[in-house]
């Protein structure tokens, strides 16, 4: 066979290695199983008796191994820095290394006996080198020029899995991690308490971004200060730390340019304030990111890493997103918290409100046999002598009469104080404000809340500060009635006139319960006077506050209720 003849069957057979080498690369999505493949195709194809693949990290800038074969456990373990070793060499300069005597070659710094002859190829991906894969013979110039370009196209290859590895990897680590963002968002939402919810997310961004420490921290209300707030992980050190300057420290800095940092390592930075403490805690490297609210920072939120890394852009993305859903989640929270000071302000306005009526109906009550006495008093037309001592008594008697009269007006004249001041209102703005403002109570006590609005509906004229009292006080009874959960209606709607002239047009707010209702004579004697209440919890009072409002508004209240069926107690306002 001629010599042509046998450099082509050569040539086919190489290349055909090639392509099945390049098939076996390609063969997986895993780094870690992809990488020992390219080795040990490369070894094959160039009968190699040893090798590695070494990848630079990007945190260190050293080039680590990552594959090996048939190398000392000291190779394997030694990193190098760019422009060390041959293989240093090639990755700094990006120029393949075809050595056939490493004793005689300066840039092999620590030959070894066993080997004689080294070809190495930078790995590059997007035109960057990230590696070099070596191959290794103990034989003297036992690499040829064939050889050398059968390796730089396997490298070829092998550096296209690499990209495709990482980036497979990178879509798995941001699928994950939009996942786990997710179930974060959710487990942060279902707390009402500032301070838990807090817990909550520096708890869940440990997990979600698997670093050593997370803490969250808050500027205080003078605006010069970073608090610590919020931390998981975190030892004695770091807890009891001072707090931060706002316009000093590094985390202050956050805050003021409402922008991510990341700090590789704390323990060797001049801009962080406390290295004596990230020692002692052994945290290395920083991600901070501001918590924005209403386009203002409030505070930051902090991952530390327990060795050196460097945080993608991905994890950043992520980490900034989960301070978002915190920023919402605080503000969720602090809501709540106004929304239960303001509840409660109603409760004792309803108290004051229900004194005040009170107050008034004992004047009245008081008044009218106050008046009886007076009158039998001066009828008597007692006269005594100077030196007899009933004269006097008798002064002292008609005096505290007049005195007992007099505060009884003041009470009376106090409680017309309280007479509606009139505007237009809209009942459905009303409802819905009501239904904002008592939906934790109804969601604590498993109550559902149904609203049944009349669209569009009239406006009418009437007190709202009165009205909104009547309707809380509609839905505190509709829920104390179903202490075991159940379901409340508010209904609105407008009423036209009756044809015989009976009812004039006017709106009707119903509010419904599911709860164990009343029997008739209850029914009727709630609406009653204000000392009349026989009921064991509450003031007892919230009926006949509602019926005093709406007699004042001109309108009507009905009761329709029935024992284990529930009770609907109806406002009827009429249209101006």
């Amino acid at each position: 066979m001629s010599d042509p003849l046998r450099e082509l069957e050569a040539r086919y057979a190489r290349l055909k290695l090639l392509y099945q080498s390049g098939q076996a690369i390609h063969a997986t999505l895993a780094s870690e199983k992809a990488l020992p493949i390219a080795l040990e195709e490369a070894m094959r194809g160039v009968r190699a008796a040893s090798g590695s693949v070494r990848l630079l990290n990007p945190t260190t800038g050293l080039l680590e191994v990552h594959a090996a074969k048939n190398l000392p456990a000291d190779v394997c373990e030694a990193k190098l820095h760019l422009g060390e070793d041959l293989a240093g060499w090639v990755a700094r300069t990006g120029k393949p290394a075809h050595v056939g005597d490493t004793l005689k070659d300066p840039r092999c710094v620590r030959p070894s006996p066993k080997i004689c002859s080294i070809l190495a190829l930078p790995l590059e991906v997007s035109g960057e080198v990230r590696g070099v894969l070596s191959v290794e013979s103990d034989r003297r110039d036992a690499f040829s020029g064939e050889d050398r370009e059968w390796l730089e196209e396997l490298a070829t290859q092998a550096s296209k899995a690499i990209q495709n590895t990482w980036l497979h990897e990178q879509s798995q680590l941001k699928a994950r991690l939009f996942q786990s963002l997710v179930s974060v968002g959710r487990t942060i939402n279902s707390t009402l308490r500032l301070e838990e919810a807090l817990q909550a997310i520096t708890r869940e961004a440990c997990t979600l971004m698997q670093v050593k420490v997370a803490s969250l921290m808050m500027v205080d209300e003078s605006r010069e200060w970073l608090d610590l707030r919020a931390s998981s992980g975190a030892g004695a050190a770091y807890l009891h730390k001072p707090r931060l300057s706002l316009a000093e420290s590094l985390l202050g800095s956050v805050v003021r340019r409402k922008k991510p940092l990341q700090e590789e390592n704390v323990q060797q930075s001049n801009r962080y304030q406390h290295v004596e403490v990230a020692r002692r805690e052994k945290l290395v490297s920083l991600l901070s990111v501001p918590l924005l609210q209403d386009g203002e920072a409030i505070g930051t939120l902090n991952v530390y890493s327990g060795k050196p890394y460097v945080f993608s852009n991905e994890e950043i993305q992520i980490l900034s997103a989960l301070a978002d859903l915190s920023a919402i989640a605080i503000a969720r929270t602090r809501l709540y918290e106004r929304i239960v000071d303001v509840e409660e302000q109603l409760r004792q306005k309803e108290k004051l409100s229900a004194l005040g009526w009170l107050a008034a109906e004992v004047a009245h009550e008081i008044r009218n046999p106050l008046t009886v006495m007076k009158m039998l008093y001066h009828s008597l037309d007692l006269k005594f002598a100077r030196d007899d001592p009933r004269a006097k008594d008798a002064v002292i008697v008609s005096s505290k009469i007049d005195q007992l009269n007099k505060i009884v007006e003041r009470i009376l004249d106090f409680a017309r104080t309280c007479e509606p001041q009139f505007a237009s209102v809209n009942l459905n703005e009303l409802v819905r404000e009501l239904a904002l403002l008592v939906r934790h109570k109804l969601a604590n006590q498993n109550v559902r809340l149904e609203q049944q609005l009349e669209t569009p509906l009239p406006a009418t004229m009437a007190d709202r500060g009165q009205l909104e009292q009547a309707c809380l006080n509609l839905v505190l009874n509709a829920t104390e009635a179903m202490p075991h959960g159940g379901v409340m209606t508010i209904l609105t709607r407008t009423l036209r006139p009756s044809p015989d002239g009976s009812m004039a047009a006017c709106i009707e707010v119903e509010f419904s319960d599911t709860g164990h209702g009343m029997k008739q004579p209850q029914a009727k004697r709630v609406l009653g006077s204000l000392l009349k209440s026989t009921k064991r919890h509450g003031t007892g009072l919230g009926l006949a506050i509602v019926n005093r409002v709406v007699e004042a508004h001109r309108g009507q209240l009905e009761i329709r209720t029935r024992v284990g069926q529930g009770t609907s107690v109806v406002i009827r306002l009429p249209l101006p």
